[in-house]
């Protein structure tokens, strides 16, 4: 086994045993990530679905597995899930430094989740892309759909508020905090984002290929 397929498949282990913690605290009644309230199980999935830090990791998932069995992998589809699943664990792990962290009184199994979904995967998905890639694979067409994803992320986030009056994170609660601070917060995070999709496209052009060709 070659040591990219190793960690791509480390990685890849990983994710889904968090995932899979989550969902069995979640389908056993505990708390989606921070939340109070204890709604019903279908809209407890639901909402699980609906964080930002689900879907990245999901997509990290997805890639990785792909990578552990190919880790010279490539096509139109891949390299915007590859892009995407890296810029967003990467926005997963910032966000939750800067912003989530402080606010976290977490205890056991919600604990070890949290630490698994937001530092632990975030840590081994960018270190796998930085040594083992694989690149050149940062694309026009995988830039749209990274910076595509969030933004539809963000639309539908702030559309089922206005309807449910339920947000997945605090720092969007337009209701509490106000329409000025929610439309800081995402712009901050939307040039976040658009700086990440920058280095990584500098990177991916300028680091050795991977998997190498010599």
């Amino acid at each position: 086994m070659t040591p990219a397929r190793a960690w791509h498949g480390a990685t890849a282990v990983v994710v889904l045993a968090a995932l899979l913690l989550q969902l069995g605290l979640v389908l056993d009644g505990g708390r989606v990530l921070a939340e109070e309230d204890q709604p019903g199980l279908g809209i407890r999935l639901a909402r699980l679905v609906a964080y930002f830090t689900i879907q990245s990791n999901v997509l990290v998932a997805i890639a990785t597995v792909l990578l552990a069995l190919d880790p010279g992998r490539d096509g139109a589809a891949f390299r915007s899930l590859r892009l995407a699943s890296t810029v967003g664990i990467t926005v997963t792990g910032l966000v939750h430094f800067l912003l989530l962290r402080p606010l976290l009184d977490l205890q056991g199994a919600d604990w070890l989740a949290d630490k698994l979904l937001h530092v632990a995967v975030p840590l081994l998905a960018v270190a796998g892309w930085l040594a083992f890639g694989p690149r050149p694979r940062v694309d026009v067409r995988a830039v749209v759909w990274a910076f595509a994803w969030p933004i539809a992320w963000l639309a539908v986030t702030l559309a089922v508020e206005a309807g449910t009056h339920w947000v997945p994170y605090p720092f969007l609660d337009f209701r509490e905090k106000g329409w000025g601070h929610v439309a800081v917060v995402s712009a901050g995070i939307t040039v976040l984002f658009a700086a990440l999709i920058t280095g990584l496209r500098y990177a991916d052009r300028h680091l050795p290929p991977r998997p190498s060709s010599g």
